[in-house]
């Protein structure tokens, strides 16, 4: 479904240069799920948005469903791909209810109904009538991240890029945001990509796992070889251990 050769993304400020991803290749089956992880820095994120197109790259292949993805994408291209942010406080506008949040893809793609799918896509997330026409800060931050999902998926998207869904949230409401992922994986029969820095995330819900390093992909695993610690690389077992926690040394 997806498939992405010698992805390059440089930041430029004048005369410096940074170099965030360095010819990363990989490639994603259709109705898999897909993870990426690594430290703050290590380019997982600009990997994603660049796949979105929010960020430009350069010395790019990407293809979405067999086909080759222009620079400038249609849009019926970004129709295929949608994206839920991190921050469900700062992805949804203010100013806007929950209803108008909704509608506005349906009404750029020209998609007829729109009351019946705005009704449906609030259903699918375990939303209630009665934060149709809430604004954001009427809600909590799980809900939030809730309507940040149907916005993205009320267009019927193949794709769902995911970037760190559930790390603003408190902890009590993080499995129920996985757990609900997990569930519209299935129903909505998505391809997936999911970026986070909790390994214990990505082994739940994603069938292959990337580990990058600053800006380099440094192997791809299972999620059995994740907890059992069956890798290769160096960095990744350092990475696994990190994640454990740290244990002191006694004498």
């Amino acid at each position: 479904m997806i498939a992405i050769e010698d992805l390059t993304v440089t930041f430029r400020r004048g005369n410096h240069a940074f170099r965030a991803v360095d010819h990363v290749s990989f490639s994603v089956a259709p109705g898999e799920s897909f993870g990426i992880v690594g430290e703050s820095g290590s380019g997982k994120s600009t990997v994603l948005r660049a796949i979105a197109g929010l960020v430009p790259s350069e010395n790019q292949r990407l293809e979405v469903n067999g086909q080759p993805v222009a620079r400038r994408r249609s849009r019926a291209e970004r129709r295929m791909l949608q994206f839920v942010f991190q921050d469900p406080y700062g992805s949804l506008h203010p100013r806007q209810t929950v209803d108008a949040i909704l509608r506005e893809p349906l009404e750029i793609h020209g998609v007829p109904d729109i009351d019946a799918q705005v009704t449906a896509a609030l259903a699918d997330v375990g939303l209630l009538p009665i934060h149709r026409f809430r604004y954001p800060h009427q809600l909590s931050g799980g809900q939030r991240q809730r309507v940040a999902i149907a916005r993205a998926l009320i267009l019927k998207p193949p794709i769902l890029l995911l970037d760190e869904p559930t790390s603003a949230l408190d902890v009590s409401v993080q499995a129920e945001i996985l757990n609900l992922l997990g569930k519209l994986r299935q129903s909505y029969s998505l391809t997936s990509i999911l970026v986070s820095h909790d390994l214990a995330v990505v082994a739940h819900l994603c069938d292959r796992i990337a580990i990058m390093q600053l800006g380099k992909l440094v192997e791809i695993i299972g999620p059995a070889d994740l907890r059992s610690g069956h890798v290769t690389a160096d960095y990744t077992r350092k990475l696994i251990a990190a994640s454990r926690g740290f244990t002191r040394e006694t004498a």
